[in-house]
């Protein structure tokens, strides 16, 4: 909603939010990276599990790991919670978190060279794994002209600030996910630019297919603009070291099917896209946002939590 739509109550708590998010990241910015980011797993690992989200991390390990003891599931709900808070504080500060910070390795980056500059135009995908902000500095790093994709914040004050945020670490061309956000990314393309979205939350328009042997349906946003404009699909991902230091993977670019049955080939793309996500899951669970309700309710009501 645009503040010139809304009441003036609803105006009055927007900015009592946007005085808060300044606080916070005034407060944090002004200690080392390192002690920011535990301070916020800390905050996080205390707060987390007493929130209305903690029932939907419990169900969603519960979907994807039946076979695994409750112990385990319970260290990566435990972990996770320290994971977004980290990713919560560091995003106030990713201006320090870009390649030239020396917190960040790139495995791959000559792949992320070569399409610099020789292209084609590229459609990055990756999911909610660690910071994955990290991705976006780091593909502009290259030298990409690339349009990021990005949900805006309800409070429109705050969500002013994150893009603001956002300009420090160089992500300047934006793509909201939205009607608006589809027109951006086409006419970006169409101009040679790469785009760079999530492709991993619930979308129930979307392809139908497995992730982690239970239904979910996913966007084909990706899938569609690589195959219209002849573009490649390469995932990425990002690994935490120790504290705020990273290690982002160029993957190997996702194949293209070209069966000349264009609805086929969005679906086979959209689900190597689901694969390649769940099989980086895999490596490190407790760096996933298990907070996003990802599969289809049919499955969350045969748990019966």
């Amino acid at each position: 909603m645009d503040p010139v739509d809304a009441s003036f109550g609803q105006n009055l708590a927007w900015r009592l939010e946007a005085v808060g998010y300044g606080a916070v990241k005034f407060l944090l910015r002004l200690l080392p990276v390192d002690a920011a980011s535990d301070l916020g797993a800390w905050i996080l690992s205390q707060l987390g599990p007493l929130t209305g989200v903690d029932k939907t991390v419990r169900r969603n390990l519960r979907l994807a790991f039946p076979e695994m003891s409750e112990a385990e599931r319970e260290r990566i709900r435990r972990a996770q919670w320290e994971s977004v808070g980290r990713y919560f504080a560091e995003f106030l500060m990713m201006d320090r978190l870009t390649l030239d910070s020396g917190r960040v390795e790139v495995v791959g980056m000559e792949r992320l060279k070569a399409i610099a500059e020789h292209g084609p135009a590229t459609v990055f995908v990756s999911g909610h794994l660690s910071n994955f902000e990290i991705m976006s500095s780091v593909i502009l790093g290259a030298g990409i002209d690339c349009a990021i994709t990005f949900r805006k914040a309800n409070n429109p004050y705050v969500n002013e600030a994150i893009v603001e945020s956002r300009k420090a670490y160089g992500v300047e061309l934006f793509a909201p996910k939205s009607s608006d956000g589809i027109r951006e990314m086409l006419q970006a393309m169409g101009r040679g630019q790469s785009v760079a979205l999530m492709n991993d939350q619930k979308n129930n328009r979307g392809v139908a297919s497995l992730f982690f042997g239970q239904p979910v349906h996913t966007a084909t946003g990706p899938a569609k603009l690589a195959l219209r404009f002849g573009g490649q699909i390469q995932p990425m991902s990002v690994q935490r070291l120790k504290g705020a230091r990273f290690r982002v993977i160029v993957h190997e670019p996702i194949p293209l099917p070209q069966t000349g049955d264009r609805q086929e080939d969005v679906e086979v793309a959209v689900r190597r896209i689901t694969d390649f996500i769940e099989a980086r899951v895999r490596e490190r669970p407790e760096e996933y946002f298990w907070v996003h309700k990802r599969w289809d309710e049919e499955a969350y009501a045969r748990l019966g939590m």
